[in-house]
């Protein structure tokens, strides 16, 4: 009897343990069947808020109602975001029709300025719309092409520039040879002429070598080779360089200052920049004036090399822009000169490039003072003596 109940009992037990554990793989299997909870709407997926913080795009993520939901600091910082609201209709109207049709939808937009005149002044963006989970929510990811544009517009107009100034020589040169078969039975034509066509072959000579000189020093690249420069000997090959013109126009070159400072420098380079300057000078100054050149040293470690005229000097609204590549104040003038608008552009990337800067003091009617400003290669010696004074004082210091 005994061994029957306790055999009854162990297959209770047993049935038992049975029914739980079958009960335990169903409860199992059927919370695996289930699926997780779902974001609340008008929140975030979770992880979606870590993936948006390392995306280098400006992002905004807009729910259901056109709230903004999130938007990175760069959104709000070029105007795409004002608040909780996508402030760029075009933008808005692209979140509403991916919201609609779930199709990602791509395209550029300006930002800014709109008008012909400062549309540079605007902001560019490539915009990409795209659903982001089940819940209305839609993100917007913006890319800004606003130097990548910038860039184009400035290579645009540098070849259009270019392709002018080379068509005036070459077009000049074509119509003078033309001339020259005319007029072969008069030597004295032919004379003339033929100066002419040299004038216009060294003016696309010269065009052609502060390009070369543009393209070199303009880019990021550092200069390879740079060696210790005494600015005195910079200072007597620039002026040897401009005599020519200058005595065509009885006007006398001077030189002054401290001459042995040095810096380190790529000295054709330097000499080419200061070449331009006394150019310029030469060029915009009357007949029997004087064009000086001089240096001293700062008590900061560098050096100014100063080219003062005499000149027609330039108006105030222009200062800002003579820098720019084939800018001219007077283009008529220039062109008589034979200047191809370039000079200055080199002087500003030259000293760019040797860790210095380039500015100008000028006056309408009392001529015009251009300062390069160059780090020495040695620290100054002494400080400068007395109080800093304005360019033109130093300039009428070293004519005397």
């Amino acid at each position: 009897m005994e061994v029957e109940i306790v055999a009854s009992l162990a297959g209770l037990a047993g049935l038992a343990i049975g029914l739980t554990t079958g009960l335990a793989v169903r409860v199992s299997e059927r919370s695996q069947r289930i699926p997780a909870p779902a974001a609340p709407a008008g929140s975030l997926p979770p992880g979606v808020a870590s993936v948006l913080s390392v995306l280098r795009s400006s992002a905004v993520v807009v729910d259901g109602e056109d709230r903004v939901l999130r938007a990175s600091s760069a959104a709000r910082a070029y105007g795409l975001v004002s608040g909780d609201r996508l402030v760029v209709n075009e933008v808005l109207a692209m979140t509403r029709l991916v919201r609609r049709d779930g199709e990602i939808r791509e395209t550029e937009i300006q930002v800014g300025p709109t008008t012909v005149r400062s549309r540079l002044d605007g902001r560019w963006f490539a915009v990409r719309v795209a659903p982001l989970g089940s819940h209305g929510l839609v993100l917007v990811l913006a890319e800004d092409l606003t130097d990548m544009h910038r860039t184009e517009a400035i290579r645009r107009d540098f070849v259009a520039n270019v392709s002018h100034e080379l068509k005036t020589p070459v077009g000049a040169l074509s119509l003078l040879a033309e001339t020259v078969e005319g007029a072969a039975d008069d030597p004295e034509a032919v004379r003339r002429f033929a100066g002419r066509m040299q004038y216009e072959s060294v003016r696309l000579n010269n065009l052609v070598q502060d390009l070369m000189t543009l393209s070199r020093v303009q880019g990021d690249e550092p200069l390879p080779d740079l060696k210790p420069v005494v600015l005195g000997e910079v200072m007597v090959e620039a002026l040897e360089r401009c005599q020519f013109k200058a005595s065509a126009k009885d006007i006398e070159l001077a030189s002054g200052g401290e001459g042995d400072v040095r810096v380190r420098a790529d000295q054709e380079l330097l000499v080419t920049a200061l070449r331009n300057l006394v150019d310029n000078a030469v060029a915009y100054s009357p007949e029997h004036t004087r064009v000086v050149v001089s240096t001293r040293r700062r008590d900061d470690g560098h050096v100014e090399i100063n080219v003062s005229d005499q000149g027609i000097g330039i108006p105030d609204s222009e200062i800002g822009r003579i820098f720019e590549r084939f800018y001219r104040v007077d283009p008529a003038r220039s062109r008589r000169t034979g200047g191809t608008g370039l000079g200055l552009a080199i002087v500003k990337h030259v000293t760019g490039k040797h860790g210095g800067d380039v500015t100008v003091w000028s006056k309408e009617g009392h001529g015009s003072t251009f300062t390069i400003r160059l780090p020495l290669l040695d620290a100054p010696s002494r400080p400068a003596a007395g109080a800093e004074q304005p360019p033109q004082d130093i300039a009428r210091e070293a004519e005397t």
